[in-house]
């Protein structure tokens, strides 16, 4: 069945980076984007990233430009989000999740990983 793992999660200061790692598995991954999602406490989830097939990204957030990157591994079955200039406000749960479409879309996605908490804190 699909499966999508989310690792490397934690805390980390202001200023500091983090690679999150969405590794994944039960479907062929080269073929879908993958998107990565995140939600603070108190607050809805919202897109953050997204890398289609192609290797095109597409941000859903414009808080994140410039900080965050996305790439893939498909022979690694691996999608990871760069983060970089971490904030206070970066702090939510992450997860990675696909649709099991080629292009990237902020709708709902049928398939999701279990989240990595990630803490900006000094």
């Amino acid at each position: 069945q699909v499966q999508l793992v989310e690792s490397g999660g934690g805390l980390v200061q202001p200023g500091g980076s983090l690679r999150l790692s969405c590794t994944t598995s039960g479907f062929t991954m080269d073929a879908y984007a993958i998107g990565w999602f995140r939600q603070a406490p108190g607050k809805e989830r919202e897109g953050v990233l997204c890398i289609s097939r192609f290797g095109s990204t597409k941000y859903y957030t414009d808080s994140v430009k410039g900080r965050f990157t996305i790439s893939r591994d498909n022979a690694g079955k691996t999608v990871y989000l760069q983060m970089g200039s971490l904030k206070a406000e970066d702090t939510a749960v992450y997860y990675c999740a696909t649709d099991l479409q080629p292009l990237c879309h902020g709708n709902i996605h049928a398939y999701w990983g279990q989240g990595t908490q990630v803490t900006v804190s000094s």
